[in-house]
């Protein structure tokens, strides 16, 4: 179980290093945007994250 875990965290590091490798200018303009919301968009881009993650997880398992 925790050798998952590992590995999905490493996949996960990977996955967010590709943006801000391939496309640095575009990352950067992302995060200018996001500053710009408001709290509660923030939660909810976090929360629909959460929810996306874990419904290709029921369903992939």
């Amino acid at each position: 179980m925790t050798e998952t875990i590992l590995l999905a965290f490493a996949l996960m590091l990977v996955l967010e290093g590709l943006l801000p490798f391939l496309a640095p200018n575009a990352w950067r303009e992302t995060f200018r945007r996001l500053i710009q919301f408001s709290d509660g968009q923030i939660r909810f881009v976090g929360l629909t994250s959460m929810l996306v993650g874990l419904i290709l997880i029921m369903i992939f398992k």
